[in-house]
């Protein structure tokens, strides 16, 4: 790939960009285009997440058509601003293809990372109209035809369900319709953990800009991090109870207890930890305003203490190669208790207990699926002779 503009691209799905690590790792980060794919929120779609965000696009047209017939505007009908049309200024599946085709000859082939389901039907449609002149890499497995792809990249646990384990826990009548349904073909990648937006350097950036503030923390500085149960991961009141109580009994070998929630944590789960802890002078609970600290806490804690819901959170935490223990993984199931099993045989992680000396260190191998997989991508690359350039 020519070192000219705009010979890279990135399509996300989410707003937390997961393939911003990646597109660094392969040298690309400050010449690339960024597209978005937002699933509409609020309106009837609150009640739709579970549809392809390409049907929303015919359902949106429906709408519209039979509002137009009953002059009713259409975000009266539950859609508007809350709901689907807002979506659609994003990335354009014939626009990105039509610019793949146009700027080949000189800036060479497109580069397509796309992340989350919500890109898939857009990410495929790409290489579908401009086969010739992309390579099109889907983060997060689509499920089906994964001949649709150059390449995809997704969490080695993704595959559980063809396990003997994951044998053993699908019902037998059941098993033709779990995905996948065949064992990972030549044009898939599979990662330790989930991709995301955490490496070296931005690791030092934010030890950088959040020094100052965590200076006059006392050592070790641990950083709690709370999730929300998951459909394999149910927890509630109960074990926020005991994460209190294991926190308290480790409180005399921390320095400093910073606790973060997340935005899928229960109300319930906030109040009973916030009530434990708050008045306990070594404790700060971030409020979830910004500026926001996790980048910080992540480049400048000592340890994690961190909730098995969060494959992204725990993924971050076993890039720094410091000690995390985990909360409430013997609470998971399915490819979430994989995932776990993973991580202590790697000897990333430990369960938190309540008897730990937070002073106490261990080493491991930190996780490095961005490097990983950019290397991965080269190699495909150089395949079909092309390769990106400094």
């Amino acid at each position: 790939m020519r070192p000219t503009k705009p010979p890279e691209l990135a399509v996300t799905g989410t707003p937390e960009n997961p393939q911003g690590g990646l597109v660094r790792s392969l040298g690309l980060y400050d010449r690339h285009l960024y597209y978005s794919v937002a699933r509409p929120r609020g309106g009837i779609s609150r009640w739709l997440h579970w549809l392809p965000i390409s049907f929303y696009k015919k359902l949106n047209h429906f709408i519209s058509c039979v509002c137009a017939g009953f002059s009713i505007k259409a975000n009266e009908s539950g859609f508007g601003r809350s709901g689907i049309e807002d979506v659609f200024e994003v990335a354009d599946a014939k626009q990105i293809a039509a610019m793949a085709r146009r700027t080949f000859d000189k800036s060479g082939p497109l580069l397509v990372v796309a992340s989350g389901r919500d890109t898939i039907s857009v990410a495929s449609s790409i290489r579908r109209l401009a086969m010739d002149y992309v390579f099109v890499v889907q983060v997060q497995h689509p499920r089906s035809r994964l001949e649709r792809f150059d390449l995809v990249i997704t969490p080695r646990h993704d595959y559980f369900s063809l396990t003997p384990e994951g044998k053993k826990q699908t019902p037998f009548f059941l098993r033709p319709w779990v995905t996948p349904r065949e064992p990972p073909g030549r044009n898939v990648f599979l990662t330790t953990g989930a991709l995301h937006n955490v490496d070296a350097s931005t690791l030092s950036k934010a030890a950088l800009e959040w020094k100052d503030e965590f200076a006059s923390l006392s050592k070790p500085l641990v950083v709690v991090n709370i999730g929300g149960p998951t459909r394999n991961c149910l927890y509630g009141v109960d074990l926020a109870k005991q994460l209190c109580g294991m926190l308290h009994s480790i409180l005399w070998s921390c320095g400093s207890l910073r606790i973060s929630f997340s935005r899928r944590t229960p109300k319930k789960v906030k109040e009973i930890i916030t009530g434990e802890l708050r008045s306990n002078p070594k404790v700060y609970i971030w409020d979830g305003k910004e500026p926001n600290p996790h980048l910080g806490h992540l480049a400048l804690a000592d340890a994690f203490i961190i909730t098995a819901d969060s494959i992204s959170m725990l993924s971050e935490a076993c890039t720094t190669g410091k000690p995390v223990y985990v909360v409430g993984a013997e609470l998971c199931t399915w490819k979430f208790s994989d995932f776990q099993k993973t991580l202590r045989e790697r000897g990333a992680v430990r369960p938190l207990t309540g008897k730990e000396d937070m002073v106490e260190k261990w080493s491991y191998t930190p996780l490095n699926d961005n490097a990983e997989a950019a290397k991965r991508v080269i190699q495909d690359l150089a395949e079909r002779g092309w390769k990106i350039e400094a």
